[in-house]
């Protein structure tokens, strides 16, 4: 099923979970368990990351057949172009479709880690160049990512907004962003899609705290600023009580997925990190307060 068909229905928000291929035997069990626990909480669907320069090709795909032939649940494959060749891209599509995927979310990805990997002298700078390159070929609902306080790597926040246009422009029929942690970035946002012609679903993207090691250490990385309220909360927290910290991370996702279902967001898609007792505490809040 197309996801857009989802949204189209508007009865009530879509509930979605992120995940991402086990790095190794022990994240791979744990990642099972995971995926039991949130498989049912009866989401609408689940995607599925793709590693930079397609490091985790065969994982990505493998985690795909898993949660569509065994878990029975519609999915996203998320799709990382940088560096890939145009044979390379369209391998990776074709796979996807021969599982009977329909929806693929077309990023840029970042650039590997790895020091010798070179990219393809035919590979795409952009991930607009890449949905050009895509929406032509195949016939799948496709979205993109988009960033409420600006990519981190754009010029401005104008320049990234010319750029999320142009990848509507060029097929993208939804639009899946970066966590925040104060919802006006989210609602400031969404109002400068809407006025730069933008009409496409927007569905926001949830990161419960799991630690404040990784709260930061992310953040950092994606440009999502912490706020006065999270530091002043955590400094209130007993040191060192991961409890605590667990249930004040699920408190306070929980009172910003209220404020965005209230304000009418089509759906909330949870960063999970492959966990699953931030999110099942989450949900079942929601879902207790028939919001979901």
């Amino acid at each position: 099923m197309k996801l857009t068909n989802l949204w189209q229905s508007g009865s009530k928000p879509t509930l979605s979970f992120e995940l991402f291929p086990a790095r190794n035997e022990k994240a791979a069990a744990n990642l099972d368990k995971a995926i039991d626990k949130l498989a049912a909480l009866q989401p609408d669907f689940v995607s599925v990351t793709f590693g930079a320069g397609g490091s985790t090709r065969e994982g990505s795909h493998q985690l795909v057949k898993k949660l569509r032939e065994e878990k029975e649940l519609e999915t996203l494959a998320y799709f990382a172009g940088f560096g890939l060749s145009p044979d390379e891209i369209t391998t990776v599509i074709d796979d996807y479709q021969a599982l009977g995927l329909e929806n693929i979310l077309v990023v840029r990805g970042d650039e590997p880690r790895d020091k010798d990997f070179l990219p393809h002298p035919e590979s795409f700078k952009y991930a607009s160049e890449l949905m050009g390159f895509i929406r032509p070929r195949y016939d799948l609902c496709l979205g993109v990512a988009g960033y409420p306080e600006a990519h981190i790597d754009a010029a401005s926040q104008a320049k990234d907004m010319e750029f999320l246009k142009l990848k509507v422009e060029r097929g993208a029929e939804f639009i899946i962003t970066n966590y925040f942690y104060d919802n006006q970035y989210f609602f400031d946002y969404v109002e400068r899609c809407r006025a730069a012609g933008i009409n496409v679903p927007i569905i926001p993207g949830v990161m419960p705290i799991y630690s404040v090691k990784m709260m930061r250490m992310l953040a950092g990385m994606c440009g999502a600023t912490i706020t006065e309220k999270i530091e002043s909360g955590l400094a209130a927290l007993p040191e060192d009580d991961k409890e605590a910290l667990n249930n004040f991370g699920i408190h306070f996702a929980s009172e910003q997925c209220a404020e965005l279902i209230q304000a009418g967001v089509p759906g909330l898609h949870i960063y999970t990190m492959d966990r699953s007792k931030s999110t099942l505490g989450l949900v079942n809040r929601l879902r207790a307060e028939s919001l979901l």
